[in-house]
């Protein structure tokens, strides 16, 4: 085979996205590749300010706007949407990454810790795909990516909130891939396992090579791998994808 044999062009050069929760680990790794590429992006935060100027500062010949947005707020996710829409032209690429963790046993689960993982993991995803979706159907066009987590299918203690929320973006991953097929949006989610972020270090600390000698590839995943997957799934690459949840976890056998 020649080694001149040309690669394909993704097809994301010139394009918009906009990716929930980008300031920090897998999400500014999302970010940071999406733009390389050649995507005008725009990323919301939530408080921490520095974090986010700091994606900025750090790519300076990148297009990357902040935006500073509650997902769990619908009425701020839409004007988010219609911001971007305004400034850019269009959104083609939507990714649902922002989440939270409240881990503790069920008994000792406060109603906080259910309200805020739901409000955040699920109802954040509802309300910037409401929000995104009838852009893209007018141009009948679009990617979806919502970022789901290994322990959306696989049990773990002290994570039955988040485990639930998660397993929730699978479903309405896949129910709303078959709502807006025939209007050329395809929609699919991530699921990654444990990565090495600051979100999941107190895990890692806490349960050390227990983890990794349940992982095949026995070491922690690295935020760019699931960027790398997300990059995969909002190209042109990945056109005859949807529906789908793609594990990206080592090989995660608990």
């Amino acid at each position: 085979m020649s080694d001149s044999i040309s690669q394909p062009d993704p097809g994301l050069a010139g394009k918009n996205a906009i990716v929930t929760g980008g300031s920090r680990g897998i999400g500014r790794a999302i970010v940071e590749r999406l733009a390389a590429s050649g995507m005008d992006v725009t990323f919301t935060y939530v408080s921490n300010e520095a974090a986010a100027k700091g994606v900025v500062d750090e790519n300076p010949d990148l297009a990357i706007t902040p935006m500073r947005v509650d997902v769990r707020d619908s009425a701020a996710a839409r004007a988010c949407v219609e911001a971007m829409v305004e400034r850019v032209g269009s959104i083609d690429v939507l990714v649902n990454n922002a989440g939270v963790i409240r881990d503790n046993l069920l008994p000792m689960l406060e109603d906080d810790d259910l309200t805020t993982v739901f409000e955040t993991n699920i109802e954040g995803v509802f309300n910037f795909c409401r929000a995104a979706v009838p852009y893209m159907m007018s141009k009948r066009s679009g990617r979806i990516i919502n970022i789901s987590s290994v322990s959306g299918e696989k049990g773990g203690r002290g994570q039955t909130n988040y485990a639930a929320s998660k397993g929730a973006v699978n479903a309405f991953t896949k129910s709303l891939a078959v709502e807006v097929g025939r209007r050329k949006i395809l929609v699919n989610a991530v699921a990654p396992g444990v990565i090495e972020t600051e979100m999941s270090e107190q895990v890692r600390d806490l349960a050390g090579d227990e983890i990794t000698s349940n992982i095949v590839l026995k070491r922690y995943g690295l935020p760019s791998e699931i960027a790398n997957a997300v990059w995969f799934l909002s190209s042109d690459l990945a056109s005859y994808i949807t529906g789908q949840v793609l594990s990206v976890d080592g090989g995660f056998k608990f």
